[in-house]
């Protein structure tokens, strides 16, 4: 059996969609209790949103993550998958159809991962958070700091092209990035804790009679890995949410270091942790989803 196998790609490819489907509007939650003011807690938020912008607020910028983000988790899925394979079968050193896990495989695979995750990942996320964030209010005391645009007359940005253009233009091809240092920070360890969990989870789950997991275990082992993954990853997720959604109309961090100097000073260290249960709550079906879809094409690893 070869090691690469294009099976994985299409595999993640479906899984990206359907966790992008399922998970968007607590995503939107998460995003808002993190970079957004005025929001008490996870309730106050979801109350306020649909007060204000009605149930499509859950939904804002939602067609490009769900275009590109499935083509993201491809990736992301299919390198795992392929680095993993190639790892194993190069330690046994013998063609097998199943070559056993190992926590170092499983680690290194997870790493490199997290690294391609980012390359492809932090022009996505970058955009759906600009989207998800124009609406939002600002504290009277940052309006000294570059104002990009004139708050509250319109949103910045009238679509998904319109707001690449509009960073391109403003920020430079470098504007697509920011955030990408802290993103590297959280899913290189991020994907280390989603598929470790999973591999260990699933081959726990799964009676050694059988060939795989069956759908009830991929479901669950990927559900507990998500939540996992997401809960662990919340404190530099709150920072690189800020960094991406800094620019929407004012400049307040000058990276990652000043952006956690900053955030602790204004709002102490319990802000790291705004949106842990969200999060956690929400990577679970996210991620059985992610598995469930993937298995739609193969057997997981």
């Amino acid at each position: 059996m070869g090691s690469f196998q294009l099976e994985d790609f299409a595999a993640g490819w479906i899984g990206g969609a359907a966790s992008v489907i399922v998970g968007y509007p607590l995503d939107m939650v998460k995003t808002r209790l993190q970079a957004g003011v005025g929001y008490g807690n996870t309730f106050s938020c979801i109350r306020t949103v649909y007060r204000k912008e009605s149930v499509f607020g859950f939904f804002k910028g939602m067609s490009f993550p769900l275009a590109s983000i499935a083509v993201y988790n491809s990736v992301v899925f299919g390198v795992f998958s392929n680095t993993h394979r190639f790892l194993s079968q190069h330690q046994c050193k013998e063609p097998e159809a199943h070559p056993p896990h190992t926590l170092p495989d499983l680690l290194l695979a997870s790493m490199v991962a997290g690294v391609v995750s980012v390359g492809l990942g932090a022009p996505v996320d970058l955009v759906k958070i600009r989207l998800q964030m124009q609406t939002q209010p600002f504290r009277e005391a940052d309006l000294g700091l570059k104002p990009r645009s004139t708050l509250g007359e319109r949103p910045a940005y009238q679509g998904p092209v319109h707001c690449i253009a509009t960073i391109v233009r403003t920020e430079g091809l470098a504007g697509l990035y920011r955030g990408a240092s802290a993103m590297l920070l959280r899913d290189v360890p991020g994907y280390c804790l989603y598929f470790i969990p999973y591999v260990l989870l699933s081959d726990w789950i799964t009676p050694e009679a059988c060939a795989g997991p069956s759908p009830c275990a991929v479901w669950l082992a990927g559900g507990l890995a998500g939540a996992i993954s997401w809960g662990t990853a919340t404190p530099m997720d709150v920072v690189k949410s800020r960094l991406q959604a800094d620019g929407v109309y004012l400049n307040k961090y000058k990276g990652v270091l000043d952006c956690i100097s900053k955030s602790y000073q204004n709002d102490g260290l319990k802000v790291f942790f705004r949106g842990i249960t969200v999060n956690t709550v929400r990577g679970f079906p996210m991620s059985a989803a992610m598995f469930l879809g993937a298995r739609t094409i193969f057997s997981c690893p």
